[in-house]
C-alpha cells in the first residue's frame, strides 16, 4: 500500500483531518488497507465518521508547487507583490483548453497580451471535470470500471502533453502525471472499499483536472521564453463553505497567502488553477459549478487588476438566447447589475457570485470569444456617466431578455388574508420547509392573494404543504383556495433604471398584446433592473421574440404573407421592394415577406424573400401550393411575432379563412370584397372578433381603390354623425369601359383593353354583371350600420345571358366579341334617345 500512503501523505499536506464514511461490514478490510495512514497516531481506532490525522510529508515527486524553489538572485523588491493596473486577469474555460491546439492558441493570446503582468486562470480540459466526478461515482458504487476510466483520463492528458511539450518539460509533466494517477488509484480504491466518498475526498480528486491543465499551459508559455510560474490556488485561495452549496472567500487570509506565494515565486505570468481552493483548515474544496469564473473574479480583486477577461466560445452576451431569437445581438456593455439580473434569469452570462468580487473595486469584466478574436465582446462594468444622453432611446434601457421554463404558479387567496400579519411568513415558511425555490413573487396591494412561481417539479410538494399548513383556514373559509397553474414560463426584461424611464413598461406590454400573449402574473422590484412576467409555456418563445423585436429590430416588425401574386399582388410586391427601406428608416416599420402563395405554387423563406428576385426565386424554389402549410410557415416558423396576411385575390375560399386567421392573432389586409359582402352573420362575426382582440382586419381597399373611404365613414359614425346618403361612381372599371366605348370601337375590344390594364376584376364578369358594384354598396351600407344581404341590392347585369355560364374568364373573353353588335345597338339606341349607357 505504498502508493496509498503516498496519496494520503500528499493529501495531508493540505488536510489536517479527513473524514471517511464507510460500511460497517467492511471495517476490517478497510482498516487493513488504511493501516499505513495511522502509523503516526496508532491510538486512533477505526469507526464510522472516522477522523484521519495528518500523515507524513509527501515525497519529493509531489505535484504541488514548492515554496522554496526560488533563485537566490531574485531581489527583495522583486519578491514583493505589486498590485493594480499592471495586472490583467484572463480566464479560459474547459472548451478553450480542450485540445492540444487550443492550448497553443491560449498560449499565443497570453504572450500577445501587452499587459506588464498577467494572471491566467484555467479550467480542466473539456469534459475532464465530468470524467473525474464519474470516477468518484463509479468507485463509491463499487464499479471496478473506475480503473479503466482513470486510465482514459491519464491517456487524454498524456497524449495532449506529447503534442505540445518536448524534452525535459515533457518528461517533468509526465512524471508528475503518473505520480498523481498512481495516488488517485489508491484513493479511489479506498473509496471503492468504503462505498462512500466524503466531500473533501471528492473535491481533492476532482481538482486534479485543473492542476494538469495549468501545468501544461505554464510549460508551453515557459518554452516560449516568458517568465512564468504555475499556481495551485489551494495554497492561496481560502474560502468558507456556506449552507447553500456555495463558498465565501476569505479575502484577508487569501491576500496574506498570495503575498507569501509571490515572495517565493515572483514572475510576470502566473498560470493559476480555477475551481479549486482550500478551507481555513487547509482542507481541499471547490468553488462549485462555474467556479473557474469565480476564481478569476476573486484573483482580479486580490490583485486589484485593471480588467478580468472571461474567454469562452461565444462572441459576448446576447440580448436574448440566440437559439430562440435568431436576430439576437451582442451587447457592447452591461452594468454589473444587468449582468447579475440576466444570469439569475437563465441567460448564459456569468454566475451572479462571479460579479461580486470585481464589482467592489470597479474592475470591468470582458466576455470574449477565443474562436473569434475579431469580435470585441461584451464589457461588464459600472454604467456610463453618459447614459443620460440616451434617455430617449428605449433600447439603451432594456439591455436584454431572459426566460425560465418549466415553472408553475401557486396562488393563495382569500379575504381572510387581508390585513392579517404573518400570513406571507406562514406561506413562505411552508415553502421553505419542503426545500422549494421561489423564483418570483407577486402580491396585490389588497392583500387578497399572494402568487409566486416555483419549479414545476417542486409544485406538488409546495401545494400539499400549503394545504396542510392552512387546512383550518381553508375549512373555515378564511382562505378560498390554494391554486396551482402549471405549464408556465417567466420572461424577464433587464435594463439599468428602465423602470424609471417613461414608456418602457408600456412598450413591453404593448408588444405582448400585439403578439396575442396573455400575461398571467407580473413582478417589478423597486431596484428598477427588471420587469418579470409569467406567460404560458407554449407562448414563451413567441413572447420573447415579440418583446425583442420591439426593442431591437424596429417599433413594429411584421412577417408578411402575400396571397395572389397576380396583377395586384405583383404590383404590391414591387412596391414593398421599393418602399421597404423608407418604411424602416422613416416610420420604424420592418416588413419581411416570408411567403408568396399562388393558385398552383408558393415560395417560402425563413428570413425574408429577396423582393428584387421574387419572380426568379419562385421559378427556382417554388413548391406546390398549400394554404395550411403557407399560413403555418408565415405565422409560426420564424423569429417575428407579428404576422399579416395580404389577400390580393378575389377568391371566396380564401376569404373563408379570415375568421380562423384573426382568431390565431394573424392580421389580415385585403382588397377582396367576398368576406365583407358575403353572408351577414359571417361579416358580423369578423367585426366582433376584431373588436375583441388586438388583431387588425384592414379592408380599406375593397371600396374606393384604397382611398380612406371606409375609415372616414367609420370616423363619422364614431363621432356621432348619422349617414343620410352616399353617392359616387362605384366602379372605375365600368366608368373606363363606357367612357371608351365610342367612335365605333367594339365593346369586347374595350373590355379586353381594361382587363389588360388591370382595371377589371380577374374575371370581368364581376364588373359587367354589377356584382362588384353591389359588393361595394353592401360593404358601405354595413359600415353605415345597415344589416343588409347582397341579395337586397337590385342589379341589372351587362353580361349576355349565354356567357354567364362560361367556365372561365378566358372563355368569356373569347366569346364576348360575338355580342359586339348587340352592345353597339344598345349604345346607338341610348344616344338616339338622348341618354347615356348606364348600369
Amino acid at each position: 500500500m505504498a502508493s496509498f500512503s503516498a496519496a494520503v501523505a500528499q493529501f495531508s499536506r493540505v488536510s489536517p483531518t479527513l473524514t471517511l464514511l464507510h460500511s460497517h461490514s467492511h471495517d476490517r478490510l478497510f482498516h487493513s488497507q488504511c493501516r499505513p495512514f495511522f502509523l503516526s497516531r496508532p491510538s486512533h481506532s477505526l469507526r464510522k465518521g472516522l477522523t484521519l490525522p495528518r500523515g507524513r510529508e509527501a515525497p519529493s515527486t509531489t505535484v504541488r508547487a514548492s515554496f522554496t524553489d526560488v533563485s537566490p538572485s531574485v531581489s527583495l523588491e522583486e519578491k514583493q507583490l505589486p498590485k493594480g493596473e499592471t495586472w490583467s486577469v484572463h480566464k479560459f474555460g474547459g472548451t478553450c483548453v480542450g485540445t492540444s491546439q487550443r492550448i497553443k492558441n491560449v498560449a499565443d493570446i497570453i504572450l500577445k497580451d501587452d499587459s506588464e503582468r498577467k494572471l491566467v486562470v484555467v479550467s480542466a480540459m473539456s469534459k475532464v471535470t465530468d470524467m473525474m466526478y464519474d470516477l468518484i461515482h463509479k468507485a463509491q458504487s463499487r464499479d471496478e470500471s473506475y480503473i479503466a476510466a482513470l486510465d482514459a483520463v491519464s491517456e487524454k492528458h498524456s497524449a495532449t502533453a506529447h503534442d505540445i511539450l518536448d524534452g525535459d518539460n515533457l518528461a517533468s509533466f509526465l512524471s508528475k502525471l503518473h505520480h498523481d494517477i498512481s495516488n488517485l488509484k489508491a484513493m479511489l480504491r479506498a473509496i471503492y472499499i468504503a462505498g462512500h466518498a466524503t466531500e473533501s475526498f471528492t473535491d481533492f480528486v476532482v481538482g486534479h483536472g485543473e492542476l494538469w491543465s495549468a501545468q501544461m499551459l505554464s510549460l508551453v508559455i515557459t518554452k516560449n521564453g516568458a517568465d512564468c510560474k504555475w499556481m495551485d490556488t489551494r495554497d492561496v485561495l481560502i474560502v468558507n463553505p456556506t449552507g447553500s452549496n456555495q463558498v465565501d472567500p476569505d479575502y484577508l487570509e487569501s491576500e496574506q497567502r498570495l503575498e507569501k506565494w509571490y515572495s517565493l515565486n515572483p514572475c510576470k505570468v502566473i498560470i493559476a488553477t480555477g475551481f479549486i481552493a482550500s478551507t481555513p483548515q487547509n482542507i481541499p474544496t471547490t468553488l462549485k459549478r462555474d467556479g473557474s469564473d469565480f476564481s478569476a473574479a476573486i484573483m482580479g480583486a486580490l490583485f486589484k487588476a485593471r480588467q478580468v477577461t472571461i474567454w469562452t466560445d461565444v462572441d459576448g452576451v446576447y440580448s436574448a438566447d440566440p437559439r430562440k431569437v435568431s436576430e439576437a445581438v451582442i451587447l457592447k456593455t452591461l452594468s454589473y447589475q444587468e449582468a447579475w439580473e440576466m444570469s439569475y434569469f437563465g441567460a448564459n452570462v456569468l454566475h451572479p457570485r462571479t460579479i461580486i468580487p470585481v464589482m467592489r473595486y470597479g474592475i470591468p469584466i470582458m466576455i470574449r470569444n477565443i474562436f473569434n478574436l475579431s469580435a470585441p465582446g461584451t464589457k461588464i462594468c459600472h454604467p456610463s456617466v453618459n447614459d443620460h444622453e440616451d434617455r430617449q432611446n428605449l433600447q439603451n434601457f432594456v439591455k436584454g431578455f431572459a426566460t425560465i421554463d418549466n415553472l408553475a404558479l401557486v396562488n393563495v387567496e382569500g379575504t381572510g388574508m387581508a390585513g392579517v400579519p404573518g400570513t406571507a411568513s406562514a406561506i413562505f415558511g411552508a415553502v421553505k420547509d419542503v426545500g422549494a425555490n421561489v423564483i418570483m413573487i407577486s402580491q396585490a396591494s389588497s392583500e387578497h392573494s399572494v402568487c409566486f412561481a416555483v419549479p414545476e417539479k417542486e409544485v406538488k410538494a409546495v401545494a400539499e404543504a400549503l394545504q396542510s399548513r392552512f387546512r383550518q383556514a381553508l375549512d373555515n373559509g378564511r382562505l378560498s383556495q390554494v391554486a396551482v397553474i402549471p405549464n408556465c414560463s417567466i420572461l424577464a426584461a433587464v435594463g439599468q433604471k428602465m423602470a424609471s424611464t417613461p414608456g418602457v413598461s408600456a412598450s413591453l406590454f404593448n408588444a405582448l398584446a400585439k403578439a396575442n400573449i396573455n400575461v398571467r402574473a407580473i413582478a417589478q422590484g423597486c431596484s428598477e433592473y427588471n420587469i418579470t412576467v409569467v406567460v404560458k409555456r407554449e407562448d414563451c418563445i413567441k413572447a420573447l421574440r415579440a418583446v425583442h423585436s420591439r426593442f431591437y429590430l424596429s417599433r413594429t416588425t411584421i412577417a408578411m404573407g402575400i396571397i395572389g401574386p397576380g396583377l395586384i399582388g405583383s404590383t404590391l410586391l414591387d412596391q414593398l421592394r421599393d418602399q421597404a427601406s423608407t418604411l424602416k428608416e422613416e416610420f420604424n416599420i420592418d416588413l419581411r415577406v416570408m411567403g408568396i402563395l399562388g393558385s398552383k405554387s408558393m415560395l417560402l423563406s425563413d428570413v425574408g424573400i429577396d423582393l428584387a428576385r421574387w419572380r426568379e426565386l419562385r421559378e427556382e424554389r417554388g413548391e406546390v401550393a398549400n394554404v395550411e402549410k403557407f399560413v403555418q410557415h408565415v405565422h409560426g416558423n420564424h423569429f417575428i411575432p407579428n404576422t399579416a396576411l395580404v389577400d390580393c385575390t378575389a377568391d371566396s375560399a380564401i376569404a373563408g379563412y379570415y375568421y380562423d386567421w384573426l382568431r390565431k392573432g394573424i392580421h389580415v389586409v385585403t382588397p377582396n370584397k367576398k368576406a365583407n359582402s358575403g353572408p351577414l352573420d359571417q361579416y358580423l362575426k369578423l367585426r366582433a372578433l376584431q373588436r375583441q382582440s388586438y388583431t387588425h382586419y384592414f379592408y380599406e381597399a375593397t371600396v374606393g381603390a384604397g382611398l380612406p373611404i371606409v375609415s372616414t365613414l367609420r370616423g363619422l359614425l364614431e363621432t356621432g354623425d348619422k349617414i343620410l346618403q352616399i353617392e359616387g361612381i362605384f366602379s372605375g372599371t365600368l366608368s373606363y369601359i363606357f367612357n371608351n366605348f365610342k367612335d365605333g370601337r367594339a365593346f369586347s375590344e374595350v373590355v379586353s383593353e381594361a382587363k389588360e390594364a388591370g382595371y377589371t376584376e380577374p374575371d370581368p364578369r364581376d364588373d359587367l354583371s354589377g356584382t362588384d358594384v353591389a359588393r361595394k354598396v353592401i360593404i358601405l351600407a354595413r359600415e353605415s350600420g345597415l344589416k343588409l344581404e347582397l341579395s337586397n341590392i337590385p342589379v341589372e347585369s351587362l353580361v349576355p345571358e349565354p356567357l354567364r355560364a362560361c367556365a372561365s374568364a378566358q372563355e368569356f373573353m373569347q366569346e364576348l366579341p360575338k355580342f359586339d353588335q348587340e352592345f353597339t345597338k344598345k349604345q346607338e339606341d341610348a344616344e338616339n334617345a338622348g341618354e347615356v349607357s348606364k348600369l
